[in-house]
């Protein structure tokens, strides 16, 4: 591949990968609100982002990266689970944080700080999905699993 051809490919990921995440932003967005009746934000965070980040890792694996099929698909969520892990340090951050800041803040001025605190853990989770989770390198290359 050329350097080209690999940069029009790091484009096209990058693509899939934003349509993925606004789609996942969204969900993320529903879910806050919902468990945020009946929980606390930060409590409400952790179920939002962990059932986006399943059903996200689940589409970039096959849209934005290529592999389908069940080979590595245990280990890719769980992989991708430490991004899960980055992105709820950081929002978890951020809403105690703003708590710390504005006790009264309301559940709207909630999600904007964490749908910010999110767009901030979405570039971590792209690099670390590109350069190592789905990493051109990790693969085999004969398996058809793995879309070129």
């Amino acid at each position: 591949m050329s350097a080209g051809q690999g940069g029009k490919a790091g484009l096209r990921q990058l693509l899939r990968f934003g349509i993925i995440g606004a789609v996942s932003t969204a969900a993320y967005m529903a879910l806050y609100l919902a468990a945020r009746q009946v929980m606390p934000a930060v409590w409400a965070n952790a179920l939002a982002l962990l059932v986006t980040a399943i059903a996200n890792t689940a589409a970039n694996r096959r849209f934005t990266f290529g592999v389908s099929g069940s080979k590595d698909a245990l280990r890719h969520q769980l992989e991708g689970g430490m991004a899960f892990a980055i992105g709820l340090a950081l929002t978890t951050g951020a809403v105690a944080g703003l708590h710390l800041l504005a006790p009264n803040a309301s559940h709207g001025i909630e999600l904007a700080v964490l749908v910010g605190a999110n767009a901030a853990a979405t570039i971590i989770r792209f690099v670390l999905m590109r350069l190592w989770v789905f990493s051109p390198r990790r693969r085999p290359s004969q398996s058809p699993e793995y879309a070129s």
